[in-house]
C-alpha cells in the first residue's frame, strides 16, 4: 500500500517566494492522520482498482483539508494545531489567508494527475464537496449568533462542514477504481456517518480529551461558546436551574478555566455526555451497516475497523 505520509512528503514546496509556500509546508508536515487520503485509496482498493491512480486525487483532498485548517484556525484565534503553532501564529493573518489560498489552487493542480477518463466526475464531486464544506462553515459562524440551533441544525452543519470530505474521498477512490453507482452511495453513505461520529467525538475530546494527546487545549469550545453536540444537548436536557447555570456560563465571555469546569460537570449532570457518546456509537453502527453493502473484502475489513477505532480515538 501506498505510504501516504511519504507522499505528502514528497510535494515540492520549494519554490518562490517562500513566505508563500513554507507556511504549506510547515501546515503538511505537521502532522495528523491523513484519514482522508487514506480513505481515497481505500475506496478506489475495495472496487478493485489501482492506488497509484487515485493517488493525485488523493493528494489533491489532504491538500484541500489543510487548507481550511488554516482558514478555520484564522477564524476561531486557534493557536495550537496537531500540538505545534497555528500558521497564523508562526507567522501572521495574511500569511495564513494567502498560503491557504495557494493551498486550494495547489489542490486543483494536483488533480490533474488523475486518470482523464474520470476527471470530469472528478471535478464536480470535488467542486460540490468545496461548496458544501464553505456553506457548513457559514452555519458554524452564523450559529454563534443564533439561540435557536437546534440538534438536527448542528447536525446538518457537520454534515457539511465535515463528513462531505470524508465521503468525497471514499466516493471519489471509488469512481477511479472502476465502482457501481450502488457502490459509490455506499462508499459516501458510511463516509457521511463516519464524519458524524468523527465531528461529535472532536466536540467529546475538546471538553474531555488529554491535551497532550488531542494535541490543543482543552476547553476551547466552551470557552467561545461554540455551539457543539454537547452545549445543544445540554440545554435540551437542562432542568431550570441548570438551564438558568449553563446560560449565565455563556453569558461569560474571555478564557476562564472556572467556566470550562463548571460546564463540563453540566455536561455530565444533564446526560449531554452520554447522550455524545450514544449518538457516536449510532453513528458508527450505520457506518457499518453501509459496508454490507460492498463487497466483502480486506478493504471492507480496514474501513469496519476504522470506523470503530474513530469511536474510540483519544486524539
Amino acid at each position: 500500500m501506498i505510504d501516504v505520509n511519504a507522499a505528502i512528503a514528497a510535494l515540492d514546496w520549494s519554490k518562490e517566494p517562500q513566505g508563500l509556500y513554507a507556511p504549506i509546508a510547515y501546515a503538511l508536515a505537521s502532522g495528523g492522520k491523513r484519514l482522508r487520503m487514506q480513505l481515497v485509496l481505500a475506496g478506489c482498493r475495495l472496487v478493485g482498482g489501482n492506488e497509484q491512480d487515485a493517488l493525485p486525487f488523493a493528494e489533491a483532498i489532504e491538500v484541500f483539508h489543510n487548507f481550511t485548517l488554516l482558514h478555520d484556525d484564522v477564524m476561531d484565534r486557534a493557536d495550537v494545531r496537531r500540538g505545534k503553532p497555528t500558521v497564523h501564529i508562526k507567522w501572521n493573518d495574511n500569511t495564513a489567508i494567502l498560503s491557504g489560498d495557494q493551498m486550494l489552487i495547489e489542490a486543483y493542480h494536483l488533480l490533474e494527475g488523475v486518470p482523464q477518463q474520470y476527471l470530469p466526475q472528478l471535478l464536480r464531486l470535488f467542486t460540490k464537496t468545496a461548496t458544501e464544506i464553505c456553506e457548513g462553515q457559514q452555519y458554524d459562524v452564523d450559529f454563534e449568533q443564533r439561540d435557536d440551533v437546534q440538534i438536527a441544525d448542528y447536525i446538518e452543519m457537520i454534515r457539511l462542514k465535515t463528513s462531505v470530505l470524508l465521503a468525497a474521498a471514499l466516493q471519489g477512490g471509488a469512481i477511479i477504481g472502476g465502482a457501481s453507482e450502488a457502490q459509490q452511495q455506499a462508499l459516501y453513505n458510511y463516509g457521511i456517518h463516519l464524519g458524524l461520529a468523527f465531528q461529535i467525538q472532536d466536540d467529546l475530546l475538546d471538553c474531555f480529551g488529554d491535551p497532550a494527546t488531542f494535541g490543543k487545549a482543552i476547553g476551547g469550545d466552551i470557552s467561545c461558546n461554540k455551539k457543539t453536540y454537547l452545549l445543544l444537548s445540554a440545554l435540551h436536557r437542562a432542568n431550570p436551574r441548570q438551564y438558568s447555570e449553563l446560560e449565565r456560563w455563556i453569558k461569560q465571555t474571555g478564557p476562564s478555566q472556572e467556566k470550562i469546569d463548571a460546564v463540563k460537570q453540566l455536561y455530565i449532570d444533564t446526560q449531554a455526555r452520554e447522550a455524545a457518546e450514544q449518538a457516536i456509537q449510532q453513528h458508527t453502527a450505520e457506518a457499518l451497516e453501509c459496508l454490507k453493502a460492498l463487497p466483502q473484502n480486506d478493504e471492507t475489513q480496514r474501513l469496519e475497523q476504522m470506523a470503530l477505532n474513530l469511536a474510540k480515538r483519544n486524539a
